[in-house]
């Protein structure tokens, strides 16, 4: 808008502008993204995490190593850095090695990586799968690892959990109990944690499955044909 001076000048001065406006602002940090750039730290979070597949003699040992970003921002994140697999057995000592090395690449390449664990678990043995202590079936070797990867990334919040509700719970162990009244017990050292005439749930492929009134329903995840 324009305004016309009426009055005659006579003086003029040069405002001064705040202090506070003429300090550029500050400009605001981005928080840093795992990339491959970032430079190992002489400190990493670690957890070992072991599997004692029955096909193996030997037990494997899992270490996945995070590194921490933007720490004490609001920004901060674990993301996964590094993986080792130790274990006595030799057999598998070339691919173990490829392995891990390929995993830890990937890791510090940043971006998703969680999906590594269904590219894992959808190795599958020519010889057969197995099932792990919990009656868990595990189509491979390759595939257990693929699951503690799975369980180690929603550990530290990559991965969303899908845990069942207290509700769900007491349902599920009301419906067990009230099926193993009616089976006549089973002496079995290696017998799963579920009923030993249970089948395998297609969902979360555990040895699981009972039927009751005519109605199919995993003890484990709650998956079920009736709704």
């Amino acid at each position: 808008m324009t305004v016309k001076i009426t009055n005659k000048i006579v003086g003029y001065r040069v405002k001064q502008a705040d202090a506070a406006s003429e300090q550029p602002a500050a400009p605001v940090a981005k928080p840093v993204q795992m990339n491959e750039s970032i430079e190992r730290p002489d400190f990493l979070l670690g957890t070992t995490y072991k599997i004692k597949p029955p096909i193996a003699e030997h037990a494997m040992y899992i270490t996945i190593n995070d590194i921490l970003l933007n720490e004490g921002t609001d920004h901060e994140s674990r993301q996964p850095y590094e993986v080792f697999i130790n274990s006595k057995a030799m057999e598998h000592f070339q691919w173990v090695i490829a392995l891990t090395r390929v995993l830890s690449a990937v890791f510090r390449k940043g971006g998703d990586v969680t999906f590594l664990v269904e590219e894992l678990r959808s190795v599958y043995d020519p010889n057969g799968g197995y099932f792990k202590k919990g009656g868990v079936f595990m189509p491979s070797l390759v595939a257990e690892i693929g699951a503690v990867i799975e369980r180690h990334l929603k550990a530290i919040g990559l991965i969303e959990c899908d845990e069942l509700s207290d509700v769900t719970k007491r349902i599920l162990a009301e419906k067990r109990a009230e099926f193993e009244a009616t089976q006549a017990p089973v002496n079995d050292d290696n017998a799963s944690d579920y009923p030993a005439t249970a089948t395998m749930c297609a969902k979360c492929s555990t040895k699981a499955v009972i039927v009751m009134d005519g109605c199919a329903t995993c003890l484990s995840c709650g998956d079920s044909k009736c709704g």
